[in-house]
């Protein structure tokens, strides 16, 4: 898995290229954490290059997602493909978190 992120506007994108499971997982969280510790409450996740994600990667995006909440911060994400995109569907979570079908739209909605 690689991890890379950058600021855009008044947003951190992380951007996630490979498989997000119970391995790399902690990587990913620790990353977020990061971020969110140095003060940024906007992060839009940018899963365009993800190919799999497993129930511990929607973990950490769930857990983000309610470490934001507390700083009164909000998570986005963008450019799910079919299989990440269906795993957020069936899992109820597109219900909690706003996806957008690419950065650009996401990015232009915050």
């Amino acid at each position: 898995m690689e991890i890379t992120r950058r600021n855009v506007k008044n947003a951190v994108v992380v951007s996630v290229k490979g498989r997000l499971d119970a391995v790399t997982s902690p990587d990913f969280e620790k990353e977020l954490t990061e971020v969110i510790a140095q003060g940024e409450t906007l992060l839009v996740l940018d899963f365009g290059h993800l190919d799999y994600i497993s129930s511990a990667g929607l973990r950490t995006v769930l857990a983000t997602t309610k470490r934001l909440k507390e700083k009164q911060g909000k998570l986005y994400l963008s450019s799910l493909k079919d299989m990440v995109k269906e795993v957020f569907e069936i899992s109820g979570f597109s219900t909690i978190i706003p996806i957008y079908e690419s950065l650009d739209v996401a990015l232009s909605e915050i």
